[in-house]
């Protein structure tokens, strides 16, 4: 007996072409594309979602809240991204039909490019690198030799943080958490009790905090004050947790440094000053990368794997990963 699934497929792709090979190519599954949707009624939407059993839901369209009420043939939604506001609801998660995301996979990528632009900050590679073009390159002194004895602040230890902290703890920083919802953090590591405490004791605040209404602006122009002249502000969450006009107006003073993957807007015109700082890694929300191919020739990224195995789970009825429950949706970014 086959499993209906069912992609709406955005424009310009959301997916791999060889991924939804490699979801057709699953055992008892039946998969069919509507590439034709964006004219369709809402209510004809509604409709194809309820004739299926799986959806592969991608940021368009949005999954109707009145699903949870009539689902129809609908079981389970494997939606393809990370945060789903906006394109599924609380009264989805709330009701009998399943919603996993990609839970985790990009955790060690987000964590491994927080490290990357921790050690660029650091080392001041911005400023020694525009120098050697203009032909100097000596005589810049940077604030701190080595990570050892570093002062570290991690805002926010989910996924990202956690993989953050282990792949710190080895070059011997002093790091210190602030999660109210983290169940525990590891040895060697301090737990804080507010953001101010962070700050106050910290060298370099790296964040990964989900944004939410509490995390939003919560980075604010008081707690930037509080870090040391040529302190360090690492992001690679959300741009919108910090107050981005103060940190702009440390960075244009020259008194803090910055590494930054995401800004709110999450764009600069082309000819904004903040392009030309010296004490600015901006790289531009793609530093993620892509895989690889492995020993098969593909080259799907680990989100996507995880995707593959919970349909496979589905499918068999075995227990499913990064399943979201209530929780989990309330601290989602």
């Amino acid at each position: 007996m086959s499993v209906r699934a069912l992609h709406f497929v955005v424009p310009g792709g959301s997916v791999r072409p060889g991924f939804l090979d490699a979801v057709r190519a699953l055992p008892g599954v039946e998969l069919e594309l509507s590439e034709s949707w964006q004219g369709m009624a809402p209510a004809e939407v509604a409709d194809r979602m309820r004739g299926c059993e799986i959806l592969l839901a991608s940021r368009a369209p949005a999954v109707p809240d009145e699903l949870a009420r009539e689902p129809g043939r609908l079981k389970y939604i494997c939606y393809l991204h990370g945060t789903m506001r906006g394109r599924i609801g609380l009264p989805i998660v709330r009701s009998g039909i399943r919603v996993t995301n990609w839970g985790d996979a990009c955790g060690r990528g987000l964590a491994e490019g927080s490290l990357t632009l921790l050690l660029a900050v650091f080392k001041d590679l911005p400023r020694r690198i525009m120098a050697v073009r203009s032909g100097a390159g000596r005589g810049i002194v940077s604030r701190g030799q080595s990570l050892a004895g570093l002062n570290v602040g991690v805002y926010g230890f989910g996924f990202a943080g956690r993989e953050f902290v282990r792949l710190l703890a080895p070059f011997g920083a002093h790091i210190r958490v602030y999660d109210p919802y983290a169940a525990e953090v590891p040895d060697g590591c301090t737990r804080v009790g507010s953001l101010r405490e962070l700050f106050a004791a910290s060298q370099a605040v790296v964040i990964h905090a989900g944004l939410t209404d509490e995390t939003a602006g919560s980075v604010s122009r008081v707690l930037l004050a509080m870090l040391p002249d040529q302190g360090m502000v690492i992001n690679t969450a959300r741009g919108a947790i910090v107050d981005q006009a103060a940190l702009f107006d440390e960075l244009r003073a020259g008194r803090l440094r910055a590494g930054l993957d995401v800004l709110w807007p999450d764009d600069l015109p082309a000819d904004h000053e903040a392009r030309q700082w010296e004490n600015l890694v901006w790289t531009c929300h793609e530093f993620l990368g892509e895989n690889w191919p492995n020993e098969k020739g593909e080259e799907f990224p680990g989100a996507q794997q995880v995707h593959l195995d919970n349909i496979r789970a589905f499918i068999e009825g075995r227990p499913m990963q990064f399943v979201i429950d209530e929780v989990r949706y309330s601290r989602m970014t």
